[in-house]
């Protein structure tokens, strides 16, 4: 196991209505005035922005609204959302929505303190050391930005979509979490919410760090919770136990404890971030296709973990180690098309891939050779794109 500094100041609000305590908490983690950052409309017409505003309004905080945050939110709307903090007096910003939302207002909470580019964070030219509080009202269980320190966004020009993870700097403040907000949800968001989720343990899991034994038996519990209730959630979407135990399985899945001690990975993430910055799709169905390929490429270079992943989760009785991996590729691949995922590019609606597009924007972002559990070439990357197929 290696050394680590595990560090989650998030203040996680769990249960029905707690979105009512949103002023309350927001007051709690010292600011006053707020930007409040949301999606594309379901928060307006579900009413539950309006209810975030009532409790801000009740708690004497002030607001601006910041809406129309877009699925793979870009760069424009972050240099909008500084600009709009710098000239307001805003001293913290409010997220209502999924990761989209969150990681907008990360970018923006980064970003107004900085002198220079916010983008510097995200191109690795620069180090975030101070940004604004962020709270959050959580209404998609997938991306786990609600207690993660990490923010994806899109630079439109040259289409770079770009993670930026920080240990402390960017974590929320506080997080409100009611499984009755993801009712509604429709059934392929829902989905692609879960395969995101399992992914996210996955570039964890996937390492090469021996005397790891905690953390994967925590990492193998979060998954096989997640396996067993997500039935439950697409057969009864308003099931609020099911809903309760997805949505808690989302923020274990990247607050950081299931990589506790060891190296990781996020090669998946990072080739599935190509595809959606090209192609637009929806990331977690992007995972669903290209997770289940890296891991085929690597039960033919490095099976050991693909097969102890089989044995523990899918309960895959096999000794040769290739056989047990590929075994559990077979059962995750018909557990995401059991929740009407795509398993491969023409069913994401790729019917014809760019594979020289995509590999050579892949390697522009992150270097000739990168990977945590297997470094991974131009030409190798190629192939799992290929097996994507």
């Amino acid at each position: 196991m290696l050394n680590f500094n595990y560090y989650t100041p998030t203040r996680y609000v769990f249960g029905r209505g707690v979105e009512m305590q949103a002023g309350n908490l927001t007051r709690e983690m010292g600011c006053r005035n707020v930007l409040l950052v949301y999606g594309m409309g379901s928060v307006v017409r579900s009413g539950l922005l309006d209810r975030v505003k009532g409790a801000l309004e009740a708690s004497g905080i002030g607001f601006t609204d910041f809406g129309g945050i877009k699925p793979n939110p870009t760069d424009d709307r972050v240099y909008e959302g500084i600009g709009l903090v710098r000239s307001s007096g805003i001293d913290g910003i409010v997220a209502v929505g999924g990761g989209s939302a969150i990681d907008t207002a990360k970018a923006i909470a980064c970003g107004v303190p900085y002198d220079g580019d916010f983008w510097d964070f995200y191109a690795g030219r620069a180090v975030v050391e101070q940004a604004l509080p962020v709270g959050v009202v959580l209404t998609i269980p997938a991306a786990g930005s609600e207690g993660s320190g990490n923010s994806v966004i899109t630079k439109l020009d040259g289409m770079h979509k770009i993670s930026l993870r920080t240990d402390w700097a960017l974590r929320p403040k506080f997080a409100c979490l009611n499984p009755e907000l993801t009712f509604t949800l429709p059934p392929y968001q829902t989905a692609s919410g879960i395969a995101d989720m399992m992914a996210h343990i996955f570039e964890r899991y996937f390492s090469t760090t021996e005397g790891v034994e905690v953390t994967d038996r925590v990492a193998e519990g979060v998954l096989q919770a997640i396996i067993a209730e997500a039935p439950k959630v697409m057969a009864k979407p308003d099931d609020y136990d099911a809903r309760a135990n997805i949505m808690w399985c989302g923020t274990l899945a990247h607050n950081g404890i299931c990589g506790t001690g060891r190296k990781e990975d996020w090669v998946s993430h990072f080739m599935e971030h190509e595809l959606s910055a090209v192609y637009g799709v929806t990331h977690g169905a992007g995972l669903a296709v290209i997770t289940p390929a890296w891991m085929t490429f690597m039960a033919a270079h490095r099976p050991s973990k693909i097969a102890q992943f089989a044995r523990r989760v899918f309960h895959v009785d096999t000794i040769d180690d290739r056989l047990a991996a590929l075994e559990g590729i077979s059962r995750l691949r018909a557990f995401y098309s059991s929740l009407g995922l795509p398993v491969t590019l023409a069913g994401l609606g790729i019917e014809n891939p760019d594979f020289d597009l995509l590999v050579s924007k892949l390697h522009e972002n992150k270097g000739e050779e990168f990977g945590g559990y297997y470094r991974l070439t131009k030409a190798e990357t190629r192939e799992i794109y290929g097996l994507a197929l």
